[in-house]
């Protein structure tokens, strides 16, 4: 299959930029891209890529697909208070509340540009069905390229942790689901549209062996590790009481440092934290509207690009930042680093960059995906940049990074269609929407039913 997108302003991350040309897709690889008239290729199929800018697809490194379940409760708590008041309505999550949530949730993130998410999903009560298998058959239906990390707690209220006792698992059953997970799942291939990473959730929910038995695992598997790291103050104070060590230096003792693994958040972060993260090659994904929600504080993004350090983007669970579109992630990043730091902390090119090349290099598909190459996979978004009132807007870079984000005429994954013209094409998008509200009716019937009913607190109303 031959399929050429013609007449398009090009931001490939990695090269110039290409005021109009071409890019030639070769089965689901970039084949070619350059300035003018595209080659003449028989059979093709042909896209006028007129008033449009072409990035690569946008890549997620940060979710909790379950969470979409969830949105609109504990609306002003600080990250403690809000999982204390949810971890008890997730404990009611089944198999079918998931798919709901995954398939809103997946959908969302390609109507905003996403062509590859991660999902960090840590909360498995008992005889709820497989959760891990709904979130990838929906990933599977929506088309995007899906990295779930199979994550975990075992240090409940008894064990000195945070969550309830009802919402974590044995270290041996972690173990081994994970271990089967791995097994079951994940695809090293260079097309791949299913990885699994190991994710155990926190160190304020998991143990230190099972951190390192983790690690173990990931390490003897082959695949990548993934955890919350420095997300608040708190969590701070939390490691230095309990450990003796602040967040990164617990994670260096525990052996999480390396190339093999991103953290969430990274928020707190001191001088030598980024020079260990930057020496280290361990990776970051920036939560900045997460963060925001939550009055978790601002992190320190631009000093961490200029140390050497990898940052992606992640739009974090949906019940942390409510229906945040991973496109205006860029946004945020830019103007909060610019609110602390001053105009010249960031640019709109290093805002694309994080959202796609950064984030591709945090899921280590660098070689891959996260700009446009001849012989990376031909995983891009088509902006509509030339609408009445984006076009005032000289820069289409500019545009895309500074402001609401433009629609969106195409993306593909893999050269598939998966979005056009602003809907989505592989599932129905009135049904994916119908799905994630479904998800939160039965969360909260299946949560009432188990005894725990959301006060006017956790709802956030009077």
């Amino acid at each position: 299959m031959s399929l050429i997108v013609e007449n398009v302003s090009i931001a490939p991350v990695t090269g110039p930029e290409i005021k109009s040309g071409y890019i030639r897709i070769e089965g689901d690889l970039i084949a070619e891209l350059g300035p003018g008239p595209a080659p003449d290729t028989p059979g093709a199929t042909r896209i006028d890529g007129t008033g449009c800018l072409a990035t690569p697809g946008l890549v997620n490194t940060h979710h909790h697909l379950y969470q979409w379940a969830s949105q609109g409760l504990a609306q002003d708590a600080t990250l403690f208070e809000w999982l204390v008041a949810l971890y008890q309505v997730w404990a009611a999550m089944d198999a079918e509340v998931v798919r709901g949530a995954a398939a809103a949730g997946l959908g969302w993130l390609a109507l905003s540009g996403c062509t590859t998410s991660s999902d960090h999903h840590y909360v498995f009560p008992k005889g709820r069905g497989d959760l891990l298998a709904a979130e990838i058959e929906a990933a599977r239906e929506v088309g995007i390229r899906f990295h779930p990390a199979r994550g975990s707690m075992d240090r409940g209220e008894s064990q000195g942790g945070l969550p309830p006792d009802v919402v974590v698992e044995e270290l041996d059953e972690v173990l081994a689901a994970t271990s089967e997970a791995v097994d079951a799942y994940h695809d090293p291939s260079f097309s791949s549209m299913l990885r699994i990473a190991v994710a155990p959730c926190s160190p304020f929910s998991a143990s230190a062996e099972l951190m390192t038995e983790s690690a173990a695992l990931a390490r003897a598997k082959g695949v990548r590790l993934h955890t919350h790291i420095a997300e608040t103050l708190d969590e701070d104070e939390h490691c230095v009481a309990e450990f003796g060590l602040r967040p990164v230096d617990y994670m260096e003792k525990l052996g999480w440092l390396g190339p093999d693994v991103w953290f969430a958040h990274s928020v707190h972060l001191s001088d030598a934290d980024i020079g260990k993260l930057a020496a280290t090659g361990t990776g970051s994904a920036h939560c900045p509207s997460s963060n925001g929600r939550l009055g978790s504080g601002i992190a320190r993004v631009s000093e961490m690009l200029r140390s050497g350090a990898n940052v992606g983007l992640g739009v974090d669970g949906s019940a942390s930042s409510e229906l945040t579109s991973l496109a205006g992630e860029m946004r945020q990043t830019l103007l909060f680093q610019r609110a602390r730091y001053g105009p010249d902390a960031l640019t709109a090119r290093q805002a694309l960059e994080i959202a796609t090349l950064g984030g591709a290099r945090n899921l280590g598909r660098d070689g891959e995906l996260g700009s446009l190459e001849p012989g990376k996979l031909a995983d891009l978004a088509l902006w509509r940049v030339d609408g009445p009132f984006t076009s005032a807007v000289a820069d289409p870079v500019c545009a895309l990074a500074f402001g609401p984000p433009p629609p969106l005429a195409r993306v593909l994954v893999g050269g598939r269609t998966v979005v056009e013209d602003g809907e989505l094409r592989t599932v129905s998008q009135d049904a994916a929407g119908r799905a994630g509200a479904a998800a939160h009716r039965r969360l909260m019937r299946l949560a009432e039913e188990r005894g725990f009913t959301a006060s006017k607190e956790v709802h956030g109303g009077d």
